[in-house]
């Protein structure tokens, strides 16, 4: 089974229903619900989740997506080491770095899937599209 880490893009895709790319991101989820994939998460998406959520949704509907969200995938902590290889990294933008480095945290991570590729160009693992994430998980 293979171990996929879902950056926060792709997250409010699918819960904010954002066209073109809820679609791709909705399988992924799907995937997970089958039981075809294990999908991790940053602890740190779930604030910020939260935040775009929360400007065209109630609290509750909100959290209840949350909830929802929480059932399907699997949370990664943003720990202290976690927080001290983002500092150090040469990632442009902190925010992925530290979505980076908790992936990275899971041993068995076979790669992440986000909609801003060029932003992991210094990963280690794997980065794909969503809809290469689908194709994959489709032929294997």
């Amino acid at each position: 089974m293979k171990h996929i880490f879902l950056d926060t893009n792709v997250l409010i895709d699918f819960l904010a229903d954002r066209k073109p790319f809820a679609m791709e991101a909705a399988k992924l989820l799907n995937f997970s619900y089958k039981k075809r994939i294990n999908i991790f998460i940053s602890a740190v998406s779930y604030n910020n989740i939260y935040y775009i959520l929360r400007q065209s949704n109630s609290h509750v509907a909100t959290l209840k997506m949350l909830s929802e969200l929480n059932e399907w995938t699997d949370i990664l902590d943003v720990s202290k080491e976690v927080i001290n290889k983002a500092i150090k990294s040469d990632f442009k933008d902190f925010e992925d770095a530290i979505q980076y480095y908790c992936a990275k945290s899971l041993n068995k991570m076979d790669f992440i899937v986000t909609r801003d590729v060029k932003d992991f160009k210094l990963s280690s693992l794997p980065v794909l599209t969503p809809k290469e994430a689908v194709t994959l998980i489709e032929n294997s």
